[in-house]
């Protein structure tokens, strides 16, 4: 039964290529500075590729800046836009005299539910 039994080679053991005629692509070298633990991140990009003007920082996890020689890239934030809140877009609507109104009537509206004799007395009294 031995004498039958197949021979090969075990999984991920080797592999049966070779590395004649293989050509790498051009490669360059960018060094990210993280401002916050103070560490370089030198990372390896194709040659051809736009290098991102920031990188995750390996130690810190931070946002690490792009260097051009000794010097960091200047980020252009211009872009952004800044998160509006809740409040930022009901402001929009409404002018806050408007809202107290709106919160005055409300209350008085739920104070009347309750049965309370509060109904007509001011907040702050």
């Amino acid at each position: 039964m031995a004498d039958r039994s197949l021979r090969g080679m075990r999984l991920g053991g080797q592999s049966l290529q070779s590395e004649e005629g293989v050509v790498f692509s051009a490669r360059a070298n960018y060094t990210y500075h993280c401002e916050n633990c103070g560490r370089d991140t030198d990372m390896v990009f194709a040659a051809d590729a736009e290098a991102p003007e920031t990188w995750e920082c390996k130690a810190c996890g931070h946002e690490a800046t792009l260097m051009v020689g000794d010097k960091p890239v200047e980020i252009d934030r211009s872009n952004e836009k800044t998160p509006r809140s809740h409040w930022d877009m009901l402001l929009e609507r409404r002018t806050r005299d408007e809202l107290e109104e709106l919160l005055e009537e409300r209350l008085q509206f739920l104070r009347a539910r309750r049965g309370g004799g509060k109904a007509t007395e001011k907040i702050g009294a």
